[in-house]
């Protein structure tokens, strides 16, 4: 009887057997596929990368929509910033339009911070943040985004110079009159030297001649829509 207990197999030992040996035809059947379907994986992870950026491209690519009951500043309109802004008189002005949560905006600065940098000794710039969100801090932009000029938060700007998306760059005469208004570049990193619509009009500016001619690029807003505007229906 003892011998029997010590040699009488598990109940289960068949069936465990049989499982162990399906895993192991499993595994081996597969092995050869392992390669084939890491590649597949590879390529769908890489094709909605693709998706993604081509989405957010083709989207920012598209005309910023008028908002409802938007009204137009024309070009030799005087402004009048003095509620927000204390620029130095006799000086032009450059606003900068930028909101920390549009990727434009972002992708942007390192374009506006070239222009500071040539142009503070003669024009006062300064950057106006479209937001709703009240954490944002004049200190935490500068530190965050290397901002060196004033910081302001008055959104009344947009619509009192007549903007409705970010970046958007506004470039008044030293008498506070709209000389410019529009995008900087073609491209939404600011890469196309050609179309550096912004730098274009304060170098004319300062040489004391008429606006130049822009095309629609220049004047057509494009980027990201201000917080809480509203689609003007067409």
């Amino acid at each position: 009887m003892a011998m029997n207990l010590l040699t009488r197999k598990p109940r289960n030992a068949g069936k465990r057997t049989a499982t162990s040996a399906f895993i192991s035809f499993f595994s081996a059947a597969i092995q050869p596929m392992k390669k084939p379907i890491a590649i597949l994986l590879l390529l769908f992870v890489f094709a909605g990368i693709f998706s993604l950026f081509w989405y957010s491209e083709w989207r920012y690519s598209l005309p910023t929509p008028v908002p409802e009951a938007y009204h137009a500043v024309a070009a030799g309109e005087r402004i009048d910033i003095s509620h927000a802004f204390n620029a130095p008189v006799k000086k032009p002005v450059f606003l900068h339009f930028f909101n920390p949560d549009c990727p434009c905006s972002r992708f942007n600065i390192p374009h506006f911070k070239d222009l500071v940098k040539s142009y503070a000794d003669k024009i006062s710039f300064a950057v106006v943040v479209m937001t709703k969100d009240k954490n944002y801090k004049e200190s935490s932009i500068r530190e965050k985004y290397g901002i060196t000029v004033p910081v302001l938060f008055d959104t009344s700007l947009a619509a009192t110079c007549g903007v409705y998306s970010t970046p958007q760059a506004v470039l008044l005469t030293a008498d506070k009159e709209l000389y410019y208004r529009g995008n900087y570049n073609r491209s939404r990193y600011c890469t196309d030297k050609k179309s550096n619509y912004a730098q274009t009009a304060i170098d004319s500016l300062l040489a004391s001649k008429p606006e130049p001619l822009f095309n629609n690029y220049a004047l057509t807003a494009y980027g990201c829509s201000l917080p809480g505007c509203k689609k003007q229906d067409q």
